[in-house]
């Protein structure tokens, strides 16, 4: 979730040969063996027009598509996700498929957590803003903010850049999932401590942070300062255009 058009722009940063993990050593946190998924769909079932289906371009991605389950801010599966598939616009996708062949180097994988972003899905995230508070989710995903703030602060938007479907929520991992980099936090979680600047994060957990946005950033991508794992394509081809076509 994201400010529908702002954006805290980094240029690629400048880092040795080697990516940093492999300079300084990386902490990883062990992939849930539950959510940590690769391609389940039906190949019968082409991704709809302007949309392409990410693991056609890029067949050993690791998907993790939080909003087709339940483990994920709102506790529940999210409308207009049908099936665990990633979709984006072509150019958005020829990118991805560039940052993972830089990954790949290294024995290394993005695991994507959400991709295109049905309009539906985030008027669902308005309705459940309306509803009374869980606790337990709370204290997983937002336990600096009530639900209202979650608006207020950026991390919610009644129109969102997922939606134009040039915009990936995403992290790295092993190739073969068994662990991904520590990033700090967990995916989705809103409060400081996700930002791109917050300095109260392990210090390897910066430097992979740094690693992520360098190898997106190198390929067209633009993070969010809100989000560790927020990016969107700079040239992204429909910037004005949500999409509602569901997930199947």
């Amino acid at each position: 979730m994201q400010p529908e058009c702002t954006y805290t722009i980094c240029h690629p940063i400048k880092i040795d040969t080697r990516p940093i993990f492999l300079q300084a050593g990386f902490c990883s946190a062990p992939a849930s063996g539950i959510h940590s998924i690769q391609l389940h769909r039906n190949r019968n079932l082409p991704a709809p027009k302007p949309f392409v289906d990410l693991t056609d371009r890029i067949p050993d991605l690791l998907l993790d598509i939080r909003y087709f389950g339940s483990a994920n801010f709102i506790g529940t599966p999210v409308d207009g996700y049908g099936a665990p598939r990633a979709w984006l616009t072509e150019p958005a996708a020829e990118a991805l498929a560039r940052v993972q062949r830089r990954l790949q180097l290294f024995d290394l994988s993005l695991k994507l957590f959400d991709a295109y972003r049905p309009q539906r899905a985030v008027d669902h995230f308005i309705r459940w803003c309306e509803t009374p508070c869980d606790p337990e989710l709370r204290a997983l995903y937002y336990p600096s903010l009530n639900k209202d703030d979650l608006f207020a602060e950026g991390y919610l938007k009644r129109r969102s850049t997922h939606s134009r479907g040039s915009t990936v929520d995403l992290t790295i991992a092993a190739s073969d999932g068994s662990f991904e980099l520590d990033m700090g936090t967990r995916f989705d979680f809103f409060g400081p401590e996700s930002w791109l600047d917050c300095d109260s994060i392990p210090t390897q957990a910066r430097a992979n942070r740094l690693l992520l946005q360098s190898v997106m950033t190198a390929e067209g991508f633009i993070p969010f300062h809100h989000e560790w794992w927020h990016f969107t394509l700079r040239d992204e081809p429909y910037p004005d255009t949500c999409f509602d076509i569901p997930i199947t």
